[in-house]
């Protein structure tokens, strides 16, 4: 059976993580995406592991499933046209591009609008551009830098860090799908397309903020931002005597189960820990007595102890653990793909599962310009003016 978004054509114009992900997202659960690029490419083509072919790394690979690859070189006005032509058709435009750049091309909403009223436009870049930053570049690395969570980490780690993951690319990832299917439903009720702005700026003090607003949630603030708990230095995977455990007894009863079974009763009167709000109150201390009781035993004998309670306990996985892990592998989240030039590759699965409108893998990771052709054709481009567009370099064919 088709995906939920079965039928919605989008145009996608992105490159590195941020919107190549987001349409992902959007192509596994049914929607037909083209993926526009520039002669040279995503930038993340060439990143990571690759086989046969430098320009199917892995990092592009994970992230440009069930799409088809179209290359139109923009600056040319031939490739615009055709661009526009296709807009003509579609239900959706993503890009990742800043909507000054955007203007110059003129490929700005305006634009878009003009050949085809309901089209939903969608720009996701670092900052809003009604504001002072609106021009401004931006990547993971710095959306990480502004939005606090760099500085986070110096409260844990003594100096400002990046996490080892690109959080800010695939939060507003996320956003920006939230962002399309809202629009989408709201076209759907009433016709009418519209313009959405997903700033990866304001998505991720979003984020930040929904918990560590803390005592600043009070105008005028009634103490400082930051959730005590998430800046102990003692917040980590405990050592046990085999390995690492993570374990939370958070709630009340968490905390009494814990307790209980870790046979230590008398932290059940203790003062500083009797309450949820006690703990956090003093979360230093009751991460501290909780790791000294986690070293007292091996990790599968915890694993045994609270396996079959409430009390949030698990294994600490490494990259490669993750691979092999037997939920994930029983639930089928592996997915194993025969590419035509790449050979087999393993995809992470989709996360979301559908009951009446279930996702699918359609589509290997296209080459770079895989289906020029052929979309081209789709949009009533003939044979003749095809092969002047390859001639002319506004194009290309793998």
């Amino acid at each position: 059976m088709p995906g939920p978004l079965h039928g919605v054509k989008i145009l996608e114009l992105t490159s590195v993580v941020l919107g190549p992900w987001a349409c992902q997202i959007l192509a596994d659960m049914g929607a037909e995406v083209i993926k526009v690029e520039a002669p040279r490419g995503d930038s993340n083509r060439t990143l990571g592991a690759s086989r046969a072919n430098k320009n199917m790394a892995a990092l592009y690979l994970t992230c440009n499933r069930n799409k088809r690859s179209l290359v139109l070189d923009l600056k040319q006005e031939s490739a615009k046209k055709a661009l526009l032509e296709l807009a003509k058709t579609a239900d959706v435009f993503i890009h990742n591009n800043r909507p000054q750049a955007m203007t110059k091309l003129g490929l700005d909403y305006a634009a878009l609008k003009a050949v085809n009223p309901k089209i939903i436009y969608c720009g996701s870049y670092g900052y809003s551009k009604n504001g002072p930053y609106g021009e401004k570049g931006a990547l993971d690395d710095s959306i990480q830098a502004v939005s606090g969570i760099a500085m986070l980490n110096k409260l844990v780690l003594g100096e400002p860090r990046y996490l080892p993951t690109i959080v800010c690319d695939k939060n507003t990832a996320m956003t920006l799908v939230q962002g399309v299917l809202a629009a989408l439903f709201h076209r759907e009720r009433t016709g009418e397309g519209q313009e959405i702005e997903v700033p990866m700026f304001e998505s991720m003090v979003s984020y930040v903020m929904a918990e560590h607003m803390w005592g600043m949630t009070f105008d005028p603030p009634i103490g400082t931002a930051g959730y005590v708990r998430l800046m102990s230095q003692e917040r980590k995977p405990y050592p046990t005597k085999d390995g690492y455990i993570a374990i939370l007894p958070y709630l009340d009863a968490h905390w009494e189960t814990f307790c209980t079974l870790a046979e230590r009763p008398d932290l059940l009167t203790d003062p500083r820990f009797k309450t949820l709000a006690n703990r956090v109150a003093n979360i230093d201390q009751t991460y501290s007595e909780t790791a000294k009781i986690m070293a007292t035993k091996k990790t599968k004998e915890w694993l045994d102890i609270f396996g079959n309670t409430s009390v949030p306990t698990i294994v600490v996985n490494t990259l490669e653990d993750l691979i092999t892990d037997e939920h994930l592998n029983a639930v089928g989240f592996w997915q194993t793909v025969e590419h035509p030039t790449e050979g087999k590759l393993k995809l992470p699965g989709f996360p979301i599962n559908f009951s009446a409108t279930p996702e699918s893998i359609r589509r290997h990771p296209p080459r770079l310009g895989e289906h020029s052709t052929e979309i081209l054709k789709e949009a009533g481009y003939a044979q003749a003016d095809i092969d002047a567009l390859v001639k002319s370099g506004a194009t290309l064919q793998a």
